[in-house]
């Protein structure tokens, strides 16, 4: 049974290389997205802190039950049915919860539009990918979004997946997807969401604590193979990775950032509200549109480097239990 997750999980890896993330309606992660909103819904009440708390903690709780219920009870099912059945599910939902192919190619539409020089479509495209607002963007501010949300979605959207996934199975990495969602939607310091997704964004916070910082490592090493200035880049990582407001964010942008001699971080503006986020890096060169690129090429090999660690450690946990 270790070798059928070895393979599954390989070929999840293969799917998402080739095919990217499905924009479908029907896509397990938007369902999650509905839940969350349907339970919102049922469950917020303008009150007392410690009520808004609690109402919270109890969506979170619902999403994570039924969505690794779900997903585990669906797997056993096919499992029992016959191994073909299960495995190929195995395989189809661990493709869903990886998104590599499609954040290097949103990413690569920024950075092809800056090249001819349409600032508007630019601003358009990056505007599917960051949650900031970007209509006021210059061509360095683009650059900067880009680059920060290819770094910090390393983790996000590739690594940490990939570390639930070849820990335990769709399952796990179903409640880290649920978790990642819930942290997107309410985990804001506003008025509405400061008490009621509390809770969301502390979870994010733990469950991507390691994936994070196993992330970061990875990086390091993936940049060696790119010809990338992986001594800066060790250099701001020990210096800049704790400056976020976010305990994991800082780890992969301060990686990005010094392997790419750039700054990262500075002013931004959220929900026309505009805040100044921790510098990360040094300005050892000019931002420039290959910048998008690098970033994704340093995300893909990174990922690249951590699936094959992972086949590896399970691979010498099927001969050990072979004996």
């Amino acid at each position: 049974m270790i070798l059928v997750h070895f393979f599954a999980l390989l070929f999840s890896f293969l799917l998402d290389a080739l095919l990217g993330d499905p924009s479908f309606a029907a896509h397990p992660v938007r369902l999650i997205g509905y839940l969350v909103s349907a339970l919102e819904k049922l469950l917020y009440r303008k009150g007392k802190k410690k009520e808004e708390f609690g109402r919270g903690l109890l969506l979170v709780l619902l999403v994570i039950i039924i969505t690794g219920a779900v997903t585990a009870v669906l797997l056993v099912l096919l499992y029992n049915l016959s191994v073909f059945a299960g495995f190929a599910a195995e395989v189809l939902l661990g493709y869903f919860t990886l998104a590599a192919k499609s954040l290097r190619k949103e990413s690569m539409k920024v950075e092809h539009l800056l090249e001819e020089g349409d600032i508007p479509g630019a601003r358009r495209a990056l505007s599917m990918l960051v949650s900031r607002d970007t209509d006021k963007l210059d061509r360095e501010g683009i650059i900067k979004a880009a680059v920060e949300t290819v770094a910090e979605n390393t983790t996000d959207g590739v690594i940490a997946p990939l570390f639930y996934l070849a820990a335990g199975g769709p399952a796990a990495a179903f409640v880290y997807k649920a978790v990642n969602t819930m942290d997107s939607m309410l985990g804001y310091k506003n008025t509405r969401y400061e008490y009621f997704g509390r809770s969301a964004a502390r979870l994010d916070d733990a469950v991507n604590f390691i994936p994070a910082r196993l992330a970061a490592l990875i990086m390091l090493l993936s940049g060696k193979a790119l010809l990338l200035d992986t001594d800066n880049a060790l250099k701001i990582w020990l210096r800049d990775r704790n400056k976020t407001a976010s305990p994991n964010a800082g780890q992969t942008e301060a990686v990005c950032a010094g392997a790419l001699r750039i700054q990262l971080g500075g002013k931004a503006s959220y929900f026309g509200k505009e805040v100044m986020r921790a510098e990360i890096g040094d300005p050892l060169k000019a931002l420039e549109a290959e910048d998008i690129e690098h970033a994704g090429m340093l995300m893909n090999n990174s990922a690249c480097l951590f699936l094959l660690t992972a086949l590896l450690i399970i691979a010498v946990i099927a001969l050990f239990f072979s004996f």
